[in-house]
């Protein structure tokens, strides 16, 4: 090959990989740090609370969303998240807790070190179209009381959020009616899929909103599986991620049948997954 054309072939070279880098580097991301929404070890962590930490610590997960302490106080749980090399981001907060008791839950929060404080879900009989729009005001109220604490009121949905209602679909109300600066959304992959939506119709509707996912697998059938082996396309979603805005990864399975072979499944297909 002439000089001239060796110049022009790694000219060329450089040219696209200048003009395709950024989609190389996309596509060569994983997820750095793991996290594990404790709901689905509630078992294990009632037997063993500190043991349980530990034992997720070992197999690699770095944050943990909380859903219920087993009558731990705040320095307690702060001390085992402490011990384990661990630290919690958020944790699932009932609604009646927040209209009820929210100063005691933000100093909870603010003692274990959380960022956020989430709603898991809603009475079934608070699930009207004037029930949502009065939730929008709720989770701003206290997204007003979260921020002067430093932290940031979310909603978890699952299917029922999605059920068109007098034309509308109740999720979008919370969506719109909610201030991105006082709330997030946590979004439960396993939950919208099973709606039959597509989660990044909602990312590129409402960019920035998602802070926080729910990692959970849909087999053919529809049941629950462990992350990796089921149809849901984690790589297709995680790729979207700055788009969502998303910063937590939560692995759950709302009813695993072995709690710690689930999560250590779940575990290696997030950490191998390359998007």
């Amino acid at each position: 090959m002439r000089r001239r054309q060796v110049f022009h072939a790694l000219g060329a070279a450089f040219a696209a990989s200048a003009l395709g880098g950024s989609r190389a580097f996309a596509q060569g991301r994983r997820v750095e740090s793991v996290g594990l929404q404790l709901f689905t070890l509630r078992n294990e962590m009632a037997e063993d609370f500190a043991g349980t930490l530990a034992k997720v610590a070992e197999m690699g997960y770095r944050e943990m969303e909380f859903a219920g302490y087993f009558g731990r106080g705040a320095h307690e749980v702060r001390e085992s998240l402490n011990n384990s090399g661990l630290v919690s981001p958020a944790a699932h907060v009932q609604l009646n807790a927040i209209r009820e008791n929210l100063e005691a839950e933000i100093e909870f929060a603010v003692a274990v070190g959380q960022q956020y404080l989430v709603v898991p879900s809603l009475p079934e009989n608070e699930r009207s179209l004037d029930d949502y729009h009065r939730h929008a005001e709720t989770l701003n109220s206290a997204g007003e009381e979260c921020r002067r604490a430093g932290l940031k009121m979310g909603y978890h949905n699952h299917s029922f959020e999605f059920e068109i209602a007098e034309g509308r679909v109740p999720y979008d109300i919370l969506l719109e009616e909610t201030d991105p600066d006082l709330v997030a959304m946590e979004l439960d992959l396993y939950w919208i899929a099973d709606s039959g939506i597509d989660a990044l119709t909602y990312f590129s509707a409402h960019p920035g909103r998602f802070s926080m996912l729910h990692l959970k697998d849909r087999d053919a059938a529809g049941a629950m599986v462990d992350v990796g082996s089921g149809t849901i396309d984690f790589a297709r979603i995680f790729s979207q991620a700055e788009i969502a805005g998303i910063r937590h990864y939560f692995v759950e399975h709302d009813n695993p049948g072995d709690g710690f072979t689930s999560v250590a499944n779940s575990y290696r297909a997030v950490r191998e997954l390359v998007f």
